[in-house]
């Protein structure tokens, strides 16, 4: 069976690029278009059927008065007999006529809408007609006809061939079509504020910081408030629980360490050495244990940081601390609300991680469209890309990926940095190193 090829103007897939993305536009798009549809088809309708059929009867019963005008006109033997003869219709014909008169050229206004459409009737009506003026205001219309005697103007007025108000159909229509656009406009503003709300709170905690979020709207928007709020107590609950164990943990641990080590301090053996050094690894491993428990604990609020000034101070502590770390680029963002402590942490693990694999590291702060970016930079063996989304996982060691005679961990140096980015609405993205040849991380923030 063939399959023919789809035609992309008839799933109107190419409409979506012109269509607005935001649900307030793509509410109001759905408000204004049958609102504007239905004025155009009334305004049509009642212009092309009802208007016209009446500017065009009324036009024709003002083609017979002046046929029997020009009638009373052509029989007269004279110009005066004709004058005459006309004296004693013209007024209740409510009509005025120069006999002879001058030669009358077609005028009609742009924005006349039936003055198309008298014309054409007066014309069809009236063979000798020689034009039709409906350009002036005060003497209505005036029609020129060659008559037996020459050319005559006669006048009469415009409401006898058109409504005397054509425009207040469409006038009344546009304006009540613009005082209901506008309090559907006022409705729908109060029924998606909570939406917006909500969106803000969802995205404030994805970035760490907890806002008050008041239920309102519409049912499903409060049931979706309410989901969201039981989320967000759920997970701070689960965070706590999680510190509190971890913490009571690392401090139970810490005193049968400490047992170990007076204990240890009474040995007079050549394994005592050993011994002290699994001890101090244990402690080590405790500490890391509860930085990865305290690094998305949502301890203090993000205050305005000079990431150009903390990236030279993370540069200079490490140079003090023995660690080749070089400055790259380093951009100036301004203040930028961050939890320092946290955002410190994670930079420093990075750092640790990189030197600790590497003899050579760079940190650069760069800028983009829509982020900013932590880049550390090793000469490394670096991660394989396949192995890369397993790194991020707590407690994962890589083996073949890095040297773990180089130094020991428990793998979550970047499951810490990943979580406190993610903390700050971020995440944290590994790549290769163009011309360091190790690995980059990539400490992302939104702007």
């Amino acid at each position: 069976m063939v399959q023919l090829p789809k035609n992309r103007f008839l799933d109107f897939g190419w409409l979506k690029q012109f269509m607005p993305r935001g649900l307030y536009g793509r509410a109001a798009m759905i408000l204004i278009v049958p609102i504007v549809t239905l004025q155009l088809v009334v305004s049509v309708v009642f212009i092309q059927r009802h208007f016209n059929r009446i500017t065009v009867q009324m036009t024709n019963a003002v083609v017979l008065e002046l046929d029997y005008l020009l009638s009373e006109v052509n029989t007269a033997a004279t110009p005066r007999a004709a004058r005459q003869s006309v004296e004693r219709v013209i007024q209740p014909l409510a009509m005025w006529i120069e006999l002879p008169g001058a030669p009358v050229d077609t005028a009609i206004r742009l924005t006349d809408l039936t003055g198309p459409r008298v014309a054409r009737t007066l014309h069809a009506g009236l063979p000798n007609l020689t034009g039709v003026d409906l350009a002036s205001e005060r003497a209505g219309v005036i029609v020129g006809v060659i008559t037996n005697h020459g050319p005559i103007r006669v006048g009469f007025s415009r409401d006898r061939v058109s409504a005397s108000n054509p425009h207040q159909l469409l006038v009344l229509m546009l304006a009540t079509g613009i005082l209901m656009t506008l309090i559907a406009y006022l409705f729908l503003r109060n029924q998606l504020r909570p939406i917006r709300q909500l969106a803000k709170a969802a995205e404030a905690f994805g970035k760490g910081q907890v806002v008050p979020y008041k239920l309102a709207g519409a049912t499903e928007v409060r049931s979706a408030g309410k989901a969201f709020l039981d989320m967000r107590s759920r997970i701070e609950r689960q965070i706590e629980q999680r510190t509190l164990m971890l913490s009571g943990v690392s401090h139970d641990l810490r005193t049968p360490l400490t047992r170990l080590r007076l204990g240890l301090a009474m040995i007079d053996d050549d394994s005592r050495d050993d011994l002290e050094r699994d001890v101090e690894d244990m402690e080590r491993l405790v500490d890391r244990f509860l930085s990865f428990a305290r690094s998305d604990a949502l301890e203090d609020d993000p205050e305005p940081v000079d990431l150009a000034s903390l990236t030279r101070h993370l540069a200079d502590n490490a140079a003090r601390a023995g660690q080749n770390v070089v400055l790259g680029e380093v951009a100036d963002p301004g203040p930028y609300p961050v939890r320092r402590a946290a955002l410190e942490r994670a930079l420093e693990n990075l750092l640790g991680n990189a030197t600790r694999y590497g003899s050579l590291v760079r940190l650069s702060l760069v800028t983009g469209r829509g982020d900013l970016r932590f880049v550390v930079e090793d000469d490394g063996p670096g991660i394989p890309p396949d192995a890369r989304e397993e790194a991020l996982k707590p407690f994962a060691r890589l083996d073949k990926a890095r040297n773990q005679d180089k130094g020991s961990g428990v793998g979550l140096g970047l499951a810490i940095a990943s979580d406190i980015a993610r903390g700050h609405g971020g995440h944290l993205r590994l790549g290769d190193s163009a011309d360091l040849g190790g690995l980059k991380v990539e400490f992302v923030l939104p702007r």
